[in-house]
C-alpha cells in the first residue's frame, strides 16, 4: 500500500504509539485525523501540521461516542482509506485478591474502549472504506492477547478478543469487500504512561510505529512486533512456558 495522499484515521492519535503513528504517516505524505479524549493536546499538534492533520474528541470508551465518531468521519473524510484502532487502556488489579476489587465500571469501561470501539468503527466505517480503491483496517493487539497476565486479566481478554475479530473480520472482507485489508498488530510491552509502573523491557513508541507503518506498506495481514516475534514461535513451540513467561508480566 502506498501511503502518500491518504487519509487516515488514528485512535488515541494524541500520545503514546498512536502519536508515533500519525507522525509516521504524515512522514510518508498521508493525512491523518486523530481520535482522543484531550482536545487540547491534539489541537497543540495539529498546528504544527496545518492541512495535513486534524482531529475529533470523543471518549471512545462510551458507545454513543464511538457512534458519532462514525458519523463524522464518514462526513467529513469521504475518502478515509486507513482506520487504525490503537486507543486502548490497561486496568490493573492487586496481585491477589477475591472479586473485582471494586474496579467494576473501570473494567466495563476497559472493555468497551478495548474492544468494542473498534468493532464499532470497524463495521461502521466498512461501508466508507470499501469504496476507495484499496484500504486498510489496522487493531493493534498485544503479547497478552496469547497468555494472560495475572494482574490484568480483562485488558488480556481484551486483546485476545482483539486479534480474533481481525481475523473473523478478514474472513467477511474477503468476502464482500476484498480492497480493504484487516491487519493484526501484536505488540509487545511498549514505553507510554500506561505502562510507566512496569519495570519489564519496553520498546520505544517509534519501534512499535515503524513496524505498523511498515506491515501497510509490505499488504500484512499479521505484524508481531520486536520481542513479540519471539513470543509467537514460543508459544507454538511450549504453550505452557509462554503462559509462565507472562503470569506475572
Amino acid at each position: 500500500m502506498h501511503l502518500n495522499g491518504r487519509m487516515a484515521l488514528v485512535t488515541g492519535g494524541g500520545a503514546g504509539i498512536g502519536r508515533e503513528i500519525t507522525f509516521q504517516l504524515l512522514e510518508k505524505g498521508a493525512r491523518v485525523m486523530m481520535v482522543g479524549r484531550d482536545a487540547s493536546r491534539m489541537a497543540t499538534l495539529c498546528d504544527s501540521f496545518a492541512g495535513k492533520l486534524s482531529f475529533v474528541q470523543a471518549d471512545l470508551s462510551v458507545f454513543s461516542e464511538q457512534q458519532r465518531v462514525v458519523q463524522d468521519v464518514t462526513e467529513r473524510c469521504p475518502d478515509l482509506s486507513i482506520l487504525i484502532n490503537n486507543a486502548g487502556v490497561q486496568i490493573n488489579l492487586p496481585e491477589i485478591g477475591l472479586g473485582d476489587v471494586g474496579q467494576a465500571e473501570r473494567l466495563q469501561s476497559e472493555i468497551s474502549l478495548n474492544l468494542l470501539a473498534p468493532v464499532t468503527l470497524g463495521f461502521g466505517l466498512m461501508p466508507l472504506l470499501a469504496k476507495q480503491s484499496s484500504a486498510a483496517i489496522v487493531n493493534i493487539s498485544s503479547g497478552l492477547g496469547l497468555a494472560p497476565m495475572r494482574v490484568a486479566p480483562v485488558y488480556s481478554a481484551t486483546k485476545a478478543g482483539l486479534s480474533m475479530f481481525s481475523r473473523g473480520l478478514r474472513y467477511r472482507c474477503e468476502d464482500a469487500a476484498p480492497s480493504i485489508r484487516v491487519v493484526d498488530v501484536i505488540v509487545p510491552t511498549v514505553d507510554t504512561e500506561m505502562s510507566r509502573d512496569r519495570s519489564i523491557a519496553k520498546i520505544a513508541p517509534t519501534e512499535a510505529a515503524k513496524a505498523v507503518v511498515q506491515g501497510l506498506i509490505k499488504d500484512q495481514d499479521e505484524v508481531w512486533v520486536a520481542r513479540a516475534k519471539l513470543l509467537r514461535i514460543l508459544y507454538r513451540v511450549n504453550p505452557s512456558l509462554v503462559y509462565r513467561m507472562l503470569r506475572n508480566g
